[in-house]
Parts: structure tokens; sequence; C-alpha cells
């Protein structure tokens, strides 16, 4: 996730044309990402691999304690809960304070959290509910901090990367998290269960350490005195007051609205389909474990390629291609899943599957990133992770519904049928002019004296470049 500079009020007034590629200019391809956002990448990429040590110990401490599957479920719930109880009140914690030291205030309390469990294992005291306190505590901050995130970037780098910048925090992520953690993980937890949880810690103080140090103010506009250069005090308005407000300017903005309705939904049917995907792994393919785990491989190299190439790939086919692509990459991962019987047809659609994912995240959070009043952007980032999560929460108990009552093909007959009749609905919404509207308007918005730039960042002169 990354920023921009003191260039960011210049930058935000001027129109974007959608179409065009920006790296491709001259002017902005010689243009480096910074130093600021060079720390900010290596937060997240350290904390990344923190983070999936833990998720990959986690059931192997619990099912070391107990064989019950609900006690074992649970895990996961507690994981999910935080994204729906704190998302939107946390978006406007980061819209009222400075979101880099909400970032930071945040790692240090994981650090905390997370040293108590791992004190506690290695002493022998801990408990299944310890463990659950600790991952209600992360994962309240993980659904903050994330937010925080995403509304930081757009303070490190001008709008013109931001595809850029998230390819590669995209990429960093995918990289630690979803290639390096799960046989880290496991080899960490069989030296000693506390292993994983302790170097979890240590990432997370690595990050709050490397966040610390990237130098400014990135307290968000007021949104009163466009000309000013510190943000006047803000006038006392409800928590509730505000959530309302991010959800309502989320609801009017067209472009916006409909990708987060489509994630919420395609999120229903993914995770539907991912949640019985172990059995379709073992009775259709006849994979085991290494199979198994050889599929989510395909996912995360692909990712880490549409990662890698993201901002080039986007700017070449258009933010409005990359989502109409992406639905039809949806509807052919699920109609593979429901009729194929070869692994390496199944292999090669979740290879796809990666490389459209990583796009929309990068086309999706970046058209967040420009089309949002600064002052808003957590508000705004907030209620698009509350629907993400819900789908997700929802799809895990649709799977097994699904499957359950008219067997293992369903989910993925129901998520292909969903996936067209979303891009039947939706594909005019992304034409050209629809969203270079929404740019120009975005552009008129910024150009009036209704917002301020309260935020102060450090020289992008040099750190990770082209």
């Amino acid at each position: 996730m990354g920023p921009p500079d003191r260039r960011e009020s210049l930058l935000a007034s001027q129109p974007i044309d959608p179409a065009s590629d920006p790296s491709s200019s001259p002017s902005v391809a010689k243009v480096r990402l910074g130093s600021g956002f060079a720390k900010l990448w290596a937060a997240s990429t350290t904390s990344a691999i923190g983070t999936g040590l833990a998720s990959v110990a986690t059931p192997l401490f619990v099912a070391s304690r107990t064989s019950n599957p609900l006690v074992v479920s649970i895990a996961a719930t507690v994981a999910w809960l935080p994204w729906l109880i704190f998302a939107l009140p946390g978006g406007v914690l980061v819209d009222r304070l400075d979101r880099r030291r909400v970032m930071v205030t945040i790692d240090w309390i994981r650090v905390v959290a997370l040293g108590v469990l791992g004190v506690a294992l290695l002493t022998d005291h801990a408990s299944i509910g310890l463990l659950y306190g600790v991952l209600f505590i992360t994962a309240v901050g993980e659904v903050t901090f994330r937010s925080a995130s995403q509304a930081f970037t757009p303070a490190l780098v001008p709008p013109s990367l931001l595809e850029r910048a998230n390819g590669w925090l995209a990429g960093g992520s995918m990289l630690t998290a979803g290639l390096f953690a799960g046989p880290l993980g496991g080899f960490l937890y069989a030296l000693t269960p506390s292993s994983p949880f302790i170097v979890n810690a240590g990432t997370y103080a690595a990050s709050a350490i490397l966040v610390g140090l990237i130098g400014g103010s990135f307290r968000a506009p007021s949104g009163t005195d466009h000309a000013a250069t510190v943000a006047p005090p803000r006038p006392k308005v409800s928590v509730w007051s505000e959530m309302i407000s991010g959800l309502r300017w989320l609801v009017r903005q067209r472009l916006l609205r409909t990708m987060a309705v489509l994630i919420g939904l395609l999120n229903v049917t993914l995770t539907a389909a991912l949640s019985v995907l172990v059995l379709l792994a073992k009775e259709r393919l006849h994979l085991g474990s290494v199979g198994y785990g050889a599929l989510f491989s395909c996912l995360a190299v692909g990712g880490l390629l549409g990662s890698a190439f993201g901002d080039r790939l986007i700017g070449w086919v258009t933010a409005t291609w990359t989502i109409r692509v992406g639905l039809l990459v949806e509807a052919a991962t699920h109609l593979v899943l429901a009729t194929s019987h070869n692994a390496y047809a199944v292999g090669a659609i979740f290879f796809a599957f990666g490389i459209h994912g990583a796009l929309w995240t990068i086309a999706s959070v970046s058209l967040r990133q420009r089309l949002t009043p600064p002052e808003m952007l957590g508000r705004v980032g907030s209620a698009n992770l509350f629907v993400s999560a819900g789908g997700n929460c929802v799809g895990a108990i649709l799977g097994g519904a699904l499957a359950t009552a008219f067997g293992l093909s369903a989910p993925y007959w129901v998520g292909f049928v969903v996936a067209i009749l979303v891009a039947a609905a939706t594909w005019r919404v992304f034409d050209r002019t629809t969203v270079a509207a929404a740019y120009q308007h975005r552009a008129n918005t910024a150009s009036t004296p209704t917002s301020t730039t309260a935020v102060t960042a450090p020289d992008a002169s040099n750190g990770l470049g082209a």
C-alpha cells in the first residue's frame, strides 16, 4: 500500500484518463515509489509472513488439544467475527486519527498479545480459551490496520503509481504468506508450539518500527479549507453518524458501489467453492494432501505473476476490461470445478484465477483510492471490508449446505450461474464512459475548496522503482 507526498494536492485535482497507462508515460515511468513506500512495503511483507505462520499453527494447536469439530471450527469464527463487528467503526477511527500512528499502535498491541501467548505456550500454561482471546485481539487489529494501510497508501505515492504500489504490496504478502508461511509454520511448530507465535510477535514488532520510521503527519483532511496545511479541529460527530456518512457516500458512488456488491457476491460463491474443495480433490480428482496443497500453490504463483505485472497489464487493457474479463474468469473457474475430473485442468484454472485475483485487488483498491475523498478513505475502505467479510461468512456456510443437499458439484454450478448473471448485469457499469465520468467527478470535487490536505509526507525521490 503506498501514498502521495506534497504533490498529492496537485495531482488529485487533475483528471486521470483511465483508458491510458500511467506507467507508459516517460515522466511517470521515471518516478520512484519512494523510501516511505519502501518502508511500508517491508513492514507489510514482514508482518504477512508472521500472520501466515500463526494461521498454520493455530489449527495445529487446537487439534492437539481436542478432536471436537465444533471447537476446531470456532477458531475460524473467532477470526472472522471482528471483520463484521469492527470493520465499520474501525474506518471511523482511521479517518479521525493519524493513520501512521494507528498502524504502529495496533502492531505493538499485537506484539504484546502474541508475546503473552508465546510465553504461556513455553511454560505449558496455554489453553484454547487463551488462544481464542489472542486470535480475537489480533483479528480486531488486522481489520483496522488493513483499513488504515489502504487509506495511508495515497499519502506516499502519486495517484499515477497507485496500481504499481498496490501490486508490490499484494505480491509481497502473497509471496511470504502464500508460499513460505505454510511449510515454515509447520516446521517451527514441530520444533516447539510456541515458535510460530513468538516469530509472529517479532514480525509485528518489525512492522511497527518500519512504519514508525516513515516521517510526516498522516491525519485525514477535515474537509473545510483546501488551502490549509494543517487540518482544523473536527466538529464533534458521533461514531454512528460518521459510519453512516461513509456508507451513504459509497452507496451514491455508482462505480464503487457496484464493485463492493460484486466482491461481496463473488466472495459468497468463492468461499462456498473452497469450503468443499478438499472433498472434490479427494473424491473426484483423487489427490492426496500434497496434490491438494499444490492447487493452492498454482493459485499463489498466478497471484504473484499478476501482482508483479499488474500495473502494466491494467494499463494495457484498462481497468474497464480488467474487471470485465475478471468476471469471465470467475465463471470459467466455477465451470471447470463443476465439470472437470482432471487435476491439471483444475491447477491451470487456479493459476488463471490467481492472476485475476491479483489484478482485481490492484484495480479495485486503486479505483477506490483514486475516487474516494481523502477524508473518507478509512470509512469507505472499511465498508468494503465489511461487505467482503460478510460474503466470506455466508459462503462458508452455504458451500457445505449446498454440497450436502444437492451433491458435491452444486456449489460450483451455483457459482457459475451467479458469475454469469453478475457479469451480464454489471457489464455496462464498467464501460469507459462511466469510468471516465467517475474520475472527472472526483477531479472536479477535489478542485473545489471543500477539502484540505493535512498530509505531509517524505520525499519520494528514492526507494522502490519501476
